[in-house]
């Protein structure tokens, strides 16, 4: 597969984000997905998308424990746009098992708990959201983790079988967010708040000055595990 990661590469090489994602879409005529969380990043992202009516299918995991705040702010985005956000939600099954022996809050017991909870709400609704398609589109920089150092803007995901691309993978924060400013885009008014990065509520909060883009989350485990395994480092 590394030739199929290596052909995106030298194709989309020097082409703006908005070029590539067309480039992309139409190599891969209806099997590219973006997933948004309604981020900083992400809103960029769709914003992309949906300005330009680039046929790139738009997804989202709802886990059932977002902010009001991430709420309002996909809402007010369809409104925008008028384009659909797909929304996947977690296998009830699963999750009502969990809860049912666990209790609501068995995440932060232990980090197993947090992967199964991670798994249930995130990981298995993101496989399906995957299914069948050949390129996965994230917002994605390389400055927002030490792990994120270690990825590429362009990867082979082996677990989900297909290509992971990052359009604005070498964006700074200050980029984005004049980016936002200069096209009205809607976003998460927690960033206004200190949340630099935003998931669901009861594993999120604010960062202090000087702390890592993602202390925020899971604040109470080792940084090393910072990561809920979505985004596993590829090579």
């Amino acid at each position: 597969m590394n030739s199929i990661v290596q052909h995106i590469k030298e194709h989309t090489l020097g082409l703006s984000p908005v070029e590539a994602l067309a480039w992309l879409a139409d190599v891969f005529p209806g099997q590219v997905v973006f997933s948004t969380s309604f981020g900083w990043e992400d809103q960029v992202i769709s914003h992309m998308i949906f300005a330009n009516n680039l046929p790139i299918k738009v997804f989202t995991l709802e886990t059932g424990r977002l902010f009001p705040e991430t709420y309002y702010v996909w809402n007010r985005t369809m409104e925008m746009y008028e384009k659909p956000i797909h929304a996947y939600y977690p296998q009830h099954e699963a999750l009502e098992q969990m809860v049912n022996t666990k209790g609501p809050s068995s995440f932060y017991e232990s980090v197993e708990n947090r992967k199964e909870c991670c798994g249930i709400r995130k990981i298995e609704p993101l496989r399906r959201a995957l299914a069948g398609n050949q390129c996965w589109i994230t917002g994605i920089r390389a400055e927002q983790s030490a792990n994120r150092l270690d990825m590429h803007n362009v990867e082979w995901d082996e677990g989900n079988q297909l290509t992971k691309f990052h359009p604005i993978f070498d964006w700074t924060l200050d980029e984005v967010k004049t980016y936002i400013k200069n096209n009205n885009i809607p976003y998460n008014t927690l960033h206004d708040r200190g949340f630099p990065s935003i998931g669901c509520a009861p594993c999120t909060r604010a960062v202090q000055p000087g702390e890592d883009f993602r202390a925020g989350r899971w604040w109470w485990e080792d940084q090393s595990k910072k990561e809920c395994g979505l985004h596993a480092v590829s090579k």
